[in-house]
């Protein structure tokens, strides 16, 4: 009878307990993130920050702001299977990337959670969102690797004292943090359990996820996984020369591959040979590299390579890329500073508070050294990623350490939950081999291996399907299928290359009228004299030469242009649709034949212009025919402001 007491007071107290551990917990709603922006504002989202103790071993202490975006199912079911999506980085938040879900087939039943974790996005407090791009104005500069490192330490510590400034707790912030805010949030949006959709470096929160809250799971995806957080920086070197090869290998057996690209390997490592010697420096847009100039260095190269690995559409552009790179095409060059940038768009402050808390301390420089060692001519391996072992050895001074134990994952191995696993062939970072090994740490997994894919193998149309078809029957195999059925990469190998098309290409996709203005009026001018000039010639067979022969010569001129025109525009919509990274060196080879025509279309601007100088007083309305062969100038000026005549 005592007993029964003494459980039924426990019983009572222990609400009250849990109450005061959590009484810092709340959901509160706000406004949409994106106040200007029509797409995504139409969508059924329901926006929110979750406030959670910054530091959870002081429950009624500091509390921070964590944005919270649900995407509503689109059949408005009560008892939506809710998804959650943990994205990578570290240091990346997920609500950024939420309008490509609006159509994605996992949608129809069930909300997505979208959840920018502790330190990045629409989060409070903001890290360091701009750090990303101080270090993209060190690699920009004409440096060595060293430089590089000991810049980017540099800067890396003005971020950490500015953190420390504002009382930021940096050692707040990881994965262990992150998983009892999922599981708080989970709490406060009433959900039982939901399902777990992660990405890159978010898959290892996820496990860590998993296996602290394994009540909190209904299943797992992991695309893209860390199987072993203690070899993520020793092996790094690698796994980009392994995906790097499996490029070299199947450009070697794809015969218009190896005609278009022979010897890819020798030149892949030729190039770096060329760019410790001579560097390459190319023009930017100032609003990314304030200087206005970009040299690319051997290093520079090699990291920009290895990012190309991580998209699905880029690897079959690979050859391509490698190529300019070697011949130092400048044009092709300079658009890519803008791919660097993106590549950079992470909070690196809060990069560094999870990396240099669970990561680099069960790695080790020496290792790092050691196997890149292995790869002579890769010269050292990529000291973007080394670099990290200097910036955390002073991010983490004058922190109290503790004897840093790896995050327990122990549990993982009763986990008794459906589990997908995504694996793409040509992952650089978490290759294709961590897929298995991460597989094999559950009860009931299913493995996924993308055979043409980088780094996110699941967002793909196929992907997505197979990632619908898992949440909606978790214990049914996976059918790939059609993910498997075409297992070669389609290597570009047709192009034409033009320095004028990816600028043409952006002014069409930024489509600013005030700049387009000239030329549409031009444009119609072109027409209607066309038009106008034709039914005079019609009518007026009896005038005299000179105002047929420029009448004539205009035609001819107006229609090669206007062709021209209508020409790049299909020639840049056909070649996006098949690849759109083509543009960044020019168009499909059967286009071939615009570039000639603008030279057709230049000529006879010129014998026109002549014409029409030397034959002024013989012409009716020279006004009029001036202003038409102005339009013809102006068209030609656009050509060469895009650069087609360079």
């Amino acid at each position: 009878m005592k007993n029964i007491k003494r459980l039924f007071l426990l019983l009572c107290i222990l609400p009250g307990f849990m109450f005061a551990q959590t009484s810092n917990l709340k959901l509160e709603k706000t406004t949409s993130f994106f106040p200007d922006n029509k797409k995504i504002n139409i969508e059924k989202i329901e926006w929110n920050y979750l406030i959670v103790p910054e530091n959870w071993e002081k429950p009624n202490g500091k509390t921070i702001k964590i944005a919270v975006a649900v995407l509503k199912s689109t059949e408005n079911n009560a008892d939506s299977n809710p998804i959650v999506f943990v994205e990578g980085g570290p240091g990346a938040g997920g609500i950024k990337g939420i309008s490509g879900w609006f159509s994605h087939p996992l949608r129809k039943k069930s909300d997505i959670v979208f959840i920018d974790v502790r330190g990045t996005g629409f989060s409070f407090p903001k890290f360091c969102p701009d750090l990303g791009k101080t270090f993209l104005e060190i690699l920009a500069k004409n440096q060595d690797k060293k430089q590089d490192e000991q810049q980017k330490a540099v800067a890396a510590m003005v971020c950490k004292e500015d953190l420390v400034s504002r009382n930021i707790d940096i050692s707040a912030y990881n994965s262990k943090a992150i998983a009892k805010d999922l599981n708080a949030l989970k709490t406060l949006l009433k959900y039982e359990n939901w399902n777990v959709y992660a990405i890159s470096y978010g898959t290892y929160t996820a496990q860590v996820y998993a296996n602290d809250f394994p009540q909190d799971i209904k299943s797992l995806i992991l695309d893209s996984s860390i199987s072993d957080i203690s070899q993520y920086y020793n092996l790094n070197a690698k796994n980009y020369i392994s995906s790097l090869e499996r490029v070299f290998k199947d450009c070697e057996n794809d015969p218009d591959c190896n005609k278009q690209y022979p010897n890819l390997e020798a030149a892949y490592y030729a190039t770096i040979e060329k760019l410790e010697k001579n560097p390459i420096t190319v023009k930017a847009d100032k609003k990314i590299i304030p200087s206005g100039n970009f040299t690319y260095n051997a290093e520079d190269f090699k990291v920009a390579i290895q990012q190309s690995l991580y998209q699905k559409k880029l690897i079959p552009v690979l050859p391509l890329l490698i190529t300019q790179f070697n011949t130092g095409n400048k044009s092709a060059l300079s658009t890519l500073v803008s791919s660097f940038s993106g590549a950079l768009s992470l909070d690196y402050g809060a990069y560094y508070c999870v990396s240099c808390n669970e990561a680099i301390p069960f790695n080790s420089v020496s290792e790092f050294d050691k196997n890149a060692g292995k790869y002579p001519k890769l010269k050292g391996g990529l000291s973007f990623y080394r670099s990290d072992f200097l910036v955390c050895d002073k991010w983490n001074s004058g922190i109290i350490k503790k004897d840093k134990v790896a995050n327990d994952l122990s549990n993982l191995a009763a986990l008794s939950v459906p589990v997908l696993v995504f694996s793409g062939k040509f992952d650089p970072i978490t290759p294709i081999e961590n897929g298995n090994v991460t597989v094999k740490k559950f009860k009931k997994g299913f493995l996924v291996e993308a055979p043409v894919s980088g780094h996110g193998s699941s967002f793909s149309s196929l992907g997505a399907k197979i990632a619908n078809e898992f949440i909606s029957d978790p214990n049914k195999t996976p059918d790939v299928h059609d993910f498997q059925s075409n297992p070669k990469v389609d290597f570009i190998t047709d192009v034409k290359i033009n320095g004028g098309i990816s600028k043409f290409a952006t002014s069409l996709n930024e489509f600013k009228i005030l700049f387009f203005a000239p030329l549409i009026i031009a444009v119609v001018i072109l027409i209607i004299s066309i038009i106008s000039f034709l039914f005079y010639l019609i009518k007026r067979k009896d005038d005299n030469n000179a105002n047929k022969q420029i009448k004539i010569l205009v035609i001819v001129t107006a229609i090669i242009g206007l062709f021209t025109i209508a020409g790049l525009i299909t020639a840049v919509s056909d070649t996006a649709q098949r690849n759109f990274y083509i543009l960044t060196f020019g168009v499909a080879n059967k286009f071939n034949y615009l570039f000639i025509l603008q030279w057709i279309f230049i000529g006879f601007i010129i014998i026109s212009g002549l014409y029409f100088i030397l034959r002024i007083r013989s012409i009716s309305n020279p006004s009029v025919v001036a202003t038409v062969l102005f339009s013809l100038v102006l068209v030609g000026v656009y050509f060469e402001y895009w650069g087609f005549l360079l």
